[in-house]
């Protein structure tokens, strides 16, 4: 099957379908996976390492991460012997904070474009298959997502970008988990819903939008999924 093919027949399956299928017809494809180490990442991850245990697992070691998630992100790696590629941006914390200023408060987009964005998508650029543990029900902006989409880089190279548990919803999350019993972040345990950088990760203002805890409010998305153009 063609990517076009393949895209269309996962739509309707579930996670762990889809990844058996992409598995098998992938063959030669570069594959990898972006991973903050939240919980839907790890399952994504967990499924994954079955089928393909060499895939590159991206981490966007921003620089702003909570100590928690650092010391899980280093653990899990060991833990699983994860092929972890840790992507930085251009710039190291102190630099940008020297010719910018603080940023995450003056204009925290800017500053994901700076240390998420721009780094992811370079990062992309040798890779085919895209894997995510993006779903639905996390964000109001990703209400709308497939399992499955084509994506241009702004470089204009494409890839599929793959979803497996978009149409999860938060029990079924914490339900595999709890049925693998693997660890997640001790974020969670205080609270935490979304985990992204420290300065710009809150408690939810409102348990229906897990995302709502970021950045002040004031947005929902780094722009990561937002930036790349989707065309189909």
């Amino acid at each position: 099957m063609d990517r076009e093919q393949i895209a269309k027949a996962l739509e309707t399956l579930p996670g762990e379908e889809s990844l058996e299928i992409l598995a098998r017809e992938s063959g030669a494809w570069r594959a990898c996976v972006t991973c903050s180490f939240q919980a839907e990442d790890m399952i994504v991850v967990d499924l994954l390492r079955k089928k393909l245990p060499d895939i590159p697992v991206l981490f966007l070691d921003t620089g702003y991460h909570f100590p928690a998630t650092y010391e899980f992100r280093d653990r899990m790696a060991r833990e699983w012997s994860l092929n972890l590629v840790n992507v930085l941006p251009r710039q190291t914390v102190a630099q940008q904070e020297a010719e910018h200023g603080i940023l995450y408060r003056s204009n925290p987009s800017e500053c994901c474009q700076f240390r998420k964005v721009e780094p992811l998508m370079r990062s992309l650029e040798p890779y085919q298959v895209w894997f995510t543990g993006l779903r639905r029900e996390q964000s109001p902006t990703r209400k709308n997502l497939k399992k499955v989409e084509e994506h241009r880089l702004p470089s204009g190279s494409t890839l599929l970008k793959v979803s497996p548990l978009v149409d999860w919803n938060w029990a079924q999350v914490w339900g595999y988990v709890g049925q693998k019993q693997f660890d997640y972040l001790p974020l969670y345990d205080q609270g935490y819903l979304s985990i992204g950088c420290e300065p710009c990760t809150a408690l939810p203002d409102d348990p229906n939008n897990p995302r709502s805890g970021r950045w002040g409010g004031k947005k929902l998305e780094c722009g990561i999924h937002t930036f790349s153009e989707r065309t189909a």
